[in-house]
């Protein structure tokens, strides 16, 4: 089954994906309305309590230009089990397989089987603007300056 994608200014109507490996599952929202695509690990995996690994999904996406995406946990995961990905960027030039970085936070072994949920996978529109080197910023509509950290307070 091919996906199609159609593109009106940064909307996407469908996403083509490639399942490269036997066991491979196409990303998919649990519920409709999720932003995030669930990521499944295609095979098997340990993960001791600290350990970081990259963790094969079997899956390519084509992205459309102006479209990128970014991997992200799966709040339950991350909550009970202490196992997040690192963030991951994937551009819309890439189309190799997407891979997971994982890392196990617990005190406890993580044992995942083929197929698991892992991480999600979130579209966003991006803007790539050329890049011009000035002598000094145009300055801050507003008082905030180079003010960072902490500078608008607690509340």
């Amino acid at each position: 089954m091919r996906h199609r994608t159609r593109v009106t200014s940064t909307a996407i109507d469908e996403l083509e994906i490639q399942l490269l490996r036997p066991g491979a599952r196409a990303p998919r929202r649990t519920r409709p309305g999720d932003a995030g695509l669930d990521l499944r690990c295609v095979d098997a995996f340990r993960l001791a309590p600290g350990e970081r690994l990259k963790v094969p999904t079997g899956v390519a996406i084509a992205l459309p230009g102006q479209v990128c995406a970014l991997v992200v946990p799966r709040s339950g995961l991350a909550a009970n089990d202490g196992v997040a990905p690192f963030l991951g960027l994937v551009d819309p030039n890439f189309r190799g397989e997407l891979c997971v970085t994982l890392l196990n936070s617990s005190r406890d072994e993580f044992v995942a089987a083929a197929g698991e949920r892992i991480a999600q996978l979130l579209l966003l529109p991006f803007w790539a603007p050329g890049l011009r080197v000035v002598e000094q910023l145009a300055p801050a509509p507003d008082d905030r300056g180079t003010s960072g950290w902490g500078s608008s307070g607690r509340e």
